[in-house]
């Protein structure tokens, strides 16, 4: 849907450096098939991108457990599992994922699954029980990796809290709220302080509140959490857009975009080395790539 989505290994790599070079701590990479663009979660395929950003940038380096909501639990944690990063993203619950409104303002597709997999999205359900939770929780538990734990909503809040108590997930938590999404929390501005007030209720001072707006939120809803002491987490997997009517042309310029703002707001910006010391990570030579 925008000719800037890096898909081969090579341009993924080199999104992910411009990203850090821009000034990203963390960059969150999912892999896709080179011949159409679509997610992949094969192993072989991380293994291309990842060594290229580790030789050229301290970038901390989060892998997806996401990948897409077709896909199979087991296949979804492979990447992680085998290559143990420093960070994996992981969803705290099933919810209906709505991408199909995007249809009314796109009219172009690069590829042929693009456009049924968005007009699916209206009866897919994006599966994440109690179960498939704690799997990944208990296979990743020897790898010694932190996990980005996605709150798209109150209630995910609550299985975090549950996971907690019983000691699969440990302190401190890193807990990225998700706003905008069909089917997850609002993007309003008392949605962002009710998922902040709520985490702090249920983890006080064990976690770090990053966020994440989707299309045209991610900008602003960066900004209040930012003000509120959180973290912004940027990039075209969450919106196309660097501005209104004007596509992003890489990752680098919506992370420069969010650095130029959060300065202006008298904020600094963490390096990889802090983010490391904050969420007590095992450090970027201690992974299986």
């Amino acid at each position: 849907m925008s000719p800037h989505l890096p898909v081969t290994p090579a341009e993924i790599a080199r999104a992910a450096i411009g990203a850090a070079q821009a000034g990203a701590a963390i960059v969150h990479l999912h892999a896709r098939n080179p011949k159409d663009g679509s997610p992949s979660q094969d192993p072989a395929l991380f293994h291309e991108f990842l060594p290229q950003i580790a030789v050229a940038s301290d970038v901390v380096l989060n892998l997806t457990t996401g990948g897409a909501a077709t896909m199979t639990i087991e296949d979804r944690l492979q990447p992680a599992l085998q290559l143990k990063p420093e960070v994996a993203s992981l969803n705290m619950g099933s919810m209906n994922f709505g991408l199909y409104e995007m249809l009314g303002r796109y009219k172009e597709f690069k590829h042929d699954w693009e456009k049924p997999y968005l007009a699916g999205s209206d009866e897919r359900i994006f599966k994440n029980t109690f179960k498939d939770i704690a799997y990944i929780l208990t296979s990743c538990a020897e790898n010694d990796t932190r996990f980005e734990i996605e709150c798209y909503d109150i209630g995910h809040l609550y299985t975090a809290a549950h996971f907690l108590d019983r000691g699969l997930i440990k302190p401190p938590l890193f807990i990225q709220s998700v706003f905008g999404i069909r089917g997850g929390i609002g993007a309003h501005p008392e949605d962002v302080s009710h998922m902040k007030r709520t985490a702090d209720r249920l983890f006080g001072d064990q976690y770090y509140w990053s966020v994440l707006g989707a299309g045209r939120n991610q900008m602003a809803v960066a900004a209040q959490a930012a003000v509120m002491g959180g973290n912004v987490r940027v990039g075209l997997e969450d919106s196309l857009w660097l501005g209104r009517g004007q596509l992003a042309k890489s990752n680098a310029e919506q992370v420069a975009k969010a650095k130029r703002m959060l300065e202006e707001l008298g904020l600094a910006v963490a390096t990889p080395d802090d983010a490391r010391q904050m969420l007590k990570l095992k450090g970027g030579k201690n992974v299986a790539f």
